[in-house]
Formats: C-alpha cells, structure tokens, sequence
C-alpha cells in the first residue's frame, strides 16, 4: 500500500501527480485538500477532505505532504504553501515516476516531483518544490533552483543554471550554458540563446521579452 501522503491542491496538476504516485508503490494517497467549496468532490476517485483551515489539524495526523497545486505564471501560491508546510514540521518527499531517467548522480531536492518519461541527467541539481514535467530533459551539470516547473516536453540543455520560481514553457528549448534569471516565464516553444534577464515573460526563436518593446 505505502505510505499515505497527502496532495495540496486539487486541479489538473494534481491528476497528474495521482497517476505518477499510482504508477509506484511508494506511497498511498489519503485525500486531497483544496478550497472549501470543493470539499466532498473527487479527483480520480480520491476525495477532496479537507481544506487549507484543516492543516494545523492534518500535520498531527499525516506525516508526508506534497503540494500538486500547478504553476505557470507565478511560483507564488506554491512557493507559500511550502514554506507553510515546512512551519508546521512536515515531510515533502521527492516523487519519481518509475518511468522517468533520473542520474544516479543527480540530486533531487524535497518536495520534487519527477513525471512520466522525464530525464534527469548527470550532474543535475534540481531544487526543493520543482516540478519536471512529462518528458522534460534536464540535461547534465544543469542547476535549477528552487520552486521551479519545467513543463511538458521542454529541454534545458547541459551547465544552464534556471533561478528560483521560473517557468519553462512546454517544448521550449534552452541552449548550453545559459542563466535564466528567477520569475521568468518562458512561453511554449522558445529557443533561449542568451542570458535572461529577471522577471518578464519570453517567447519566440530566438526567445525576446514580450511585455517591453525590442
């Protein structure tokens, strides 16, 4: 059976993260919490039975948490989770889908999620709270800091280093040895080619800010 976890957050991300924990043995899911108007729904069949009030009470009852909220945007919603959570004392285990790569000589920080078909390579460090999403590739000697989501099919290729709270778009492309700085939001299917600068959001091939003119 495994363990029992519970999921923070009760969204699309969150199927998501059910089928990679369904597709272990490590853990069992104990419910989902969400806002208060969805307690009693379900998400694939596992019941949403608390919401954020409840957690104080969850901790004294729960040891493993993991936050399924998903992030595009901004990192803010789960970044704060996490730090609430880690308040509290609980634990936030790395979960790996057993269909994902991941480098024995990778490190995976807490509260990680590592999903179908995602490749971890050598030398990576991926932060605490990051998402690796279906068929991402972190390539070799690539850091990315914490509260980061690398989306659905995107590549970030080896020595790049991506800052704390940044999105990389579905199918984007970052070139060898590239600093992306932290809140950026890179679009789907950029090719980044050059250093980025904090903030703003980036698309096109060769990747360029959108929200300033040039």
């Amino acid at each position: 059976m495994g363990e029992p976890i519970v999921l923070i957050g009760g969204g699309g991300h969150c199927a998501a993260c059910i089928d990679v924990i369904g597709s272990g043995n490590k853990f069992s899911i104990a419910g989902i919490v969400d806002m208060k108007e969805k307690r009693g729904g379900k998400v694939l069949g596992y019941e949403i039975f608390a919401d954020d009030a409840d957690l104080p009470a969850l901790v004294k009852d729960y040891r493993n948490f993991l936050i399924t909220i998903g992030q595009i945007k901004s990192a803010g919603r789960r970044r704060d989770m996490f730090h609430f959570l880690k308040s509290m004392g609980v634990f936030l285990p790395t979960i790996f889908s057993p269909n994902a790569y991941i480098s024995q000589h990778a490190e995976i920080g807490e509260g990680t999620i590592i999903m179908h078909r995602a490749t971890v390579n050598a030398g990576a460090r991926i932060g605490r709270n990051c998402i690796v999403n279906t068929s991402a590739v972190v390539e070799h000697n690539v850091i990315i800091e914490d509260h980061c989501h690398v989306s659905t099919g995107s590549i970030v290729n080896g020595d790049s280093r991506i800052g704390e709270g940044t999105f990389i778009g579905s199918g984007s492309v970052v070139i060898n040895r590239i600093n992306i700085a932290g809140g950026v939001v890179i679009g789907a299917g950029a090719v980044v080619t050059k250093p980025v600068l904090p903030g703003g959001a980036y698309a096109g091939n060769p990747a360029r800010r959108m929200d300033r003119n040039g």
